[in-house]
């Protein structure tokens, strides 16, 4: 494993030193990590967003049949201030058996490990293919997967799906979901000493979010006895308020960032369908003054969680191929819940610390390197 530790160490500082934060392009190491994957033979698609300035990478090493596995990771990083670094963030830096770089945990120490392992998936006798999953802007909102998602799932379907997210390669089973959204309320402008004459966009958000929290105390009270997760509830929080233009004038327009994480299906609903009549009701107010106030709430982005199955395949492929590692939920999100939502077992299981994740001097061991190459090493015996 001597080449591959020196292969991936290279691979991992060139994708380091791609500054593809969340929101930029990351054209330039997708095109990277396509050549890489054509020079083994991989076939390869790419997805774009509407601007054109990012894309997804689809690739796939072995025959076009059905029951391969899906290797999936997500491009971007988080900012990174250098003036909280020790060593330049988008310079990977080797010390204390480690890489340092933003993105090395998260989760550009997972990609190095696949594309230093693509030569020997393509020399292997694979009766099932290994799928390459690159995705844009996944911390926002995982936007660009669902893209890639359409195009895997148009061609013969994988069974299963890992999404190397840092884990300590520990297997992540389950997780919350998570809806994103920014609802925008227009109201109507006027003189403060008279505010029956306006609609001010800013009251009106004041008692939208004090809605959500009340919404937030039911959905505590929905927790399931059972649940798994710390807390064990749906959890809803207003991030960003943002409206007005003077104390004076009452205030035309008004926007409220805020999410929820639901613990199940059976909550997203809940809280959507709250949601609806919340909205209803502050507009039916709205528009008794101003017949043309509006409320409108964007989708940021929309991710199920990943429920808990026994038994199934993607979770006893990771056991195998780890001899068997320990199991764990998490509160967080990733894309394994979309490749679950189109009839692909996913799991979560990758090298490094989620807690080194968007920190300064963020890091993975070269210990962690190793064992997932381990772990990807034995996965054609699988494919066979």
């Amino acid at each position: 494993m001597a080449d591959l530790r020196e292969d991936v160490v290279t691979v991992l500082s060139d994708l380091i030193g791609f500054p593809t934060v969340t929101g930029g392009s990351n054209l330039e190491l997708i095109a990277y990590c396509q050549a890489r994957l054509e020079q083994v033979g991989a076939e390869t698609q790419l997805s774009y967003d509407d601007e054109g300035r990012r894309a997804n990478l689809l690739a796939r090493i072995g025959p076009p049949v059905a029951g391969g596995v899906v290797l999936s990771g997500h491009t971007d990083v988080v900012p990174a201030d250098p003036e909280g670094w020790t060593s330049p963030p988008f310079i990977a830096t080797l010390r204390d058996g480690a890489i340092h770089g933003r993105g090395a945990a998260d989760m550009k120490g997972f990609i190095a490990c696949v594309l230093a392992m693509a030569p020997r998936f393509a020399e292997a006798d694979l009766a099932r293919p290994v799928h390459v999953a690159l995705t844009f802007d996944e911390e926002v909102g995982c936007l660009g997967a669902p893209l890639l998602i359409e195009q895997l799932v148009a061609g013969p379907l994988p069974a299963v799906a890992i999404v190397g997210e840092p884990t300590e390669l520990a297997i992540v089973e389950a997780h919350k979901g998570c809806y994103e959204y920014t609802t925008a309320f227009a109201g109507m402008e006027g003189h403060a000493s008279s505010p029956r004459l306006g609609v001010n966009a800013v009251e009106y958000a004041a008692r939208f979010v004090t809605a959500l929290l009340e919404l937030g105390e039911a959905l505590r009270e929905r927790a399931p006895e059972d649940s798994p997760f710390d807390p064990p509830e749906t959890t809803l929080s207003v991030g960003r308020v943002e409206g007005g233009s003077a104390r004076n004038v009452i205030a035309g327009a008004c926007t409220v960032d805020w999410e929820f994480r639901p613990v199940c299906r059976d909550d997203a609903e809940f809280t959507l369908g709250r949601l609806h009549r919340i909205e209803a009701e502050l507009l039916e107010r709205m528009r008794t003054i101003h017949p043309e106030a509006t409320i409108e709430t964007a989708t940021v982005g929309a991710v199920d969680g990943l429920e808990r199955t026994p038994g199934d395949p993607a979770t006893t492929l990771v056991r195998r191929l780890l001899d068997d590692p320990p199991c764990q939920v998490v509160p967080f999100g990733t894309e394994a819940g979309l490749y679950e939502q189109r009839g692909i077992a996913a799991v979560v299981c990758g090298p490094g610390s989620i807690a080194v994740a968007h920190q300064p001097d963020e890091h993975i061991a070269l210990d962690q390197l190793d064992r997932c190459l381990g772990m990807l090493d034995r996965l054609p015996d699988h494919l066979r």
